[in-house]
């Protein structure tokens, strides 16, 4: 099965300056918990609910001024939507992150492949091996 099967299609992306509450409430409006941030149409990193506890409000960032840039995790892993479920497990394994941006032959950002994807997408043992991958990181 390829990604393009199992990923959920459109995505939203913000710009680096984008204020904090606007990325916040922009995942809480499509119930969402990771957004790409692109800058001249690239992906330059990508901002999870978690980044906003950790490295904005636990970090002391005064919430009202501060910018997706400010808290993202720089740099950015992908996949492409002919990309089999098992190799994009892959890469989410060796990086040790639950979502990935997926992207189409022409560089266009077209969806993201989550966890719960793999696992709506009948399978279960790689989404397990994600998981304790990605939960090592925490550990």
């Amino acid at each position: 099965m390829q990604v393009k099967q199992a990923m959920h299609s459109g995505v939203y992306w913000v710009d680096p300056s984008t204020p904090l509450c606007d990325v916040a409430k922009l995942m809480r409006d499509h119930n969402v918990g990771a957004i790409p941030v692109g800058d001249n149409d690239r992906l330059v990193g990508m901002i999870t609910d978690r980044d906003i506890v950790c490295r904005g409000l636990a970090d002391g960032l005064d919430l009202d001024s501060a910018c997706a840039r400010d808290v993202m995790s720089r740099g950015i892993y992908f996949t492409t939507e002919s990309t089999s479920i098992a190799d994009a497990a892959s890469i989410m394994e060796e990086h040790k992150v639950r979502r990935l941006p997926v992207i189409n032959d022409k560089k266009r950002m077209t969806g993201m492949l989550s966890v719960g994807d793999i696992s709506h997408a009948g399978q279960e043992q790689l989404c397990g091996e994600v998981l304790n991958a990605a939960g090592a990181r925490a550990a």
